[in-house]
């Protein structure tokens, strides 16, 4: 199962474009909503039903992979978010990818988690980048870690995941339903 953490404050596009594209790529894809609740205000007064509240869900060995939308505030309230922190390091010792696009990648630097990796965040947080080789580019993917400049880049950053969590031929499919025709997606997986 592929889990998506929602905080208040999150870049909506940035959550469910994501959530859509694996959905229609029948990946089963849980919303987790941060700080108690399910109804999960988004940054632009977007308010999104959260499948199930923190408080009520509990890791398990299920899961695939971890989806982390940027957000000034949403990423403030995900980093403070244990169960969020306790994700992200099961995903480390296992493997599994996460994807953290425009704030949320600073999650990952401040835990220590980009030393030696390529990545890329929202202009302006490359500094919570450490250690990482921060690119000027859409999207880097580099070992399990999938990062993403920002809402512009919603679809690129779902190309990645679905190529990483799939397949590339399936992430090609998926874009062609899409009706994507001009695709400035290079992704190294």
């Amino acid at each position: 199962m592929i889990l998506c953490f929602l905080a208040d404050g999150f870049e909506e596009v940035e959550a469910l474009t994501p959530i859509d594209c694996l959905r229609r790529c029948k990946k089963e894809v849980k919303t987790i909503g941060i700080g108690g609740k399910t109804q999960i205000h988004g940054s632009h007064a977007i308010t999104v039903k959260a499948d199930i509240a923190d408080i009520d869900y509990y890791l398990s060995d299920d899961i695939e992979m971890i989806i982390l939308p940027g957000g000034k505030t949403g990423t403030d309230n995900l980093e403070k978010s244990i169960l969020v922190s306790q994700a992200i390091d099961i995903c480390m010792t296992k493997k599994l990818p996460i994807a953290a696009i425009c704030a949320a990648p600073s999650i990952l630097g401040h835990k220590g988690l980009l030393k030696g990796k390529k990545a890329v965040c929202y202009t302006g947080f490359e500094k919570e980048l450490i250690g990482a080789e921060v690119l000027d580019t859409a999207v880097a993917v580099d070992g399990n870690i999938i990062t993403a400049c920002g809402m512009g880049a919603a679809l690129e950053f779902s190309y990645a995941i679905v190529s990483k969590l799939i397949s590339k031929d399936k992430a090609d499919e998926l874009m062609d339903s899409l009706n994507v025709r001009q695709r400035n997606i290079d992704v190294q997986i």
